[in-house]
């Protein structure tokens, strides 16, 4: 079992301390523990939910209610809004201090098929967002991006890899206002809506006796969702503006995964779908000329720089990578044994 399934990124101080925190898309897998690890671990001001689906607020509420008491539930704010609607989205930022833009459409055969409504959301949406922030003062801003957005192949990964290019350009925009805005970029999410781990978990529980590969030698990039929080916000408190974070975190194959599920279980290929790729990337050889090295974490810099920031090169014993250096989930050191992938899938198969 590898260590780095256990790295805690949780940040060294309360990023949100007496602040107001607004999650777009909040009703999503990582919205929802985002909203869970905010009430129980920190200490905001208020906490304030955009999403569009009055249903999945109604069921949140009603979860958080059952877990937290009234003082708690007290900071919430549940919001209708589309990150489509600037107008909205102007109204809704008012007074908010941390934006964190999770709202997207993440399904990437979907995405192939209605290319227009995912540029819409995804790169629309995100100017809108940054838009919103900067009229209204907003000073820490994270959007989430996705390992697809490095040398994107699906029409998914590029409009996230559009959106991380507004979300870098707009500190350029902040002037004295002083909005700082960066981005995390992350592999597959164990357990969120549209994982192959609850996919798999299905088919099991309807008796399936084979699971469905796409191919035995794909291999992906992996991050427990309580990680994935915890990595954000440790990113709040390290942003200068501009940059792109990228965690270390482990890869498997997903063969292995399948194994790991279900041992007696046999393996059916069914060939890469549209838009997939073989391997994930999140940093490519390109990007290397400007990425810096952490303990626990990579950080591209922004190249285009026309604001007062300090560069990674002197903080926290950082060092530049190797100018051949790419992080690929086919060739990272860091990788899952089964009692890895079973300790990360735990939860799961409970």
């Amino acid at each position: 079992m590898t260590a780095s399934l256990y790295r805690d990124f949780s940040p060294q101080i309360d990023p949100v301390k007496g602040k107001v925190v607004l999650i777009t898309g909040g009703t999503g897998s990582f919205g929802r523990r985002m909203v869970q690890t905010l009430l129980s671990q920190y200490d905001p001001r208020k906490v304030i939910i955009l999403s569009r689906d009055e249903l999945k607020q109604y069921e949140m509420r009603n979860d958080l209610e059952e877990t937290f008491p009234k003082d708690k539930m007290a900071k919430m704010r549940f919001f209708l809004g589309d990150v489509r609607d600037r107008a909205r989205l102007e109204l809704a930022f008012r007074g908010v201090d941390v934006v964190i833009h999770a709202a997207a459409l993440k399904q990437v055969p979907a995405a192939e098929y209605n290319p227009s409504e995912c540029i819409a959301t995804n790169v629309n949406g995100a100017e809108n967002v940054v838009w919103a922030c900067l009229h209204n003062r907003v000073q820490r801003v994270v959007a989430l991006s996705t390992d697809k957005a490095c040398s994107p192949i699906n029409l998914y990964g590029a409009t996230k890899l559009a959106s991380d290019k507004i979300f870098v350009a707009a500190n350029n925009l902040s002037g004295d206002i002083g909005s700082r805005f960066c981005v995390v970029r992350y592999g597959n999410v164990v357990g969120s809506r549209g994982s192959v781990v609850p996919y798999f978990k299905r088919l099991l529980s309807q008796g399936a006796t084979e699971l469905p590969i796409t191919d035995p030698r794909m291999t992906r990039f992996w991050i427990s969702l309580d990680q994935g929080v915890a990595f954000v916000l440790s990113c709040l408190e390290l942003t200068q503006g501009g940059e792109i974070f990228v965690p270390k975190i482990p890869a498997t194959l997903v063969s292995d995964l399948a194994v790991a599920m279900a041992p007696e279980a046999g393996h059916k290929v069914i060939g890469i779908r549209p838009g997939e790729k073989l391997h994930e990337m999140m940093i490519s050889a390109d990007d290397a000329r400007s990425t810096y090295e952490l303990d626990d974490r990579y950080i591209i810099e922004p190249e285009f720089v026309e604001y007062t920031r300090k560069s990674f090169a002197k903080v926290r014993g950082s060092k530049k990578v190797a100018e051949d250096f790419y992080y690929a989930s086919d060739v990272n050191e860091e990788r899952l044994d089964a009692d890895g992938i079973r300790g990360m899938m735990k939860a799961y198969l409970e």
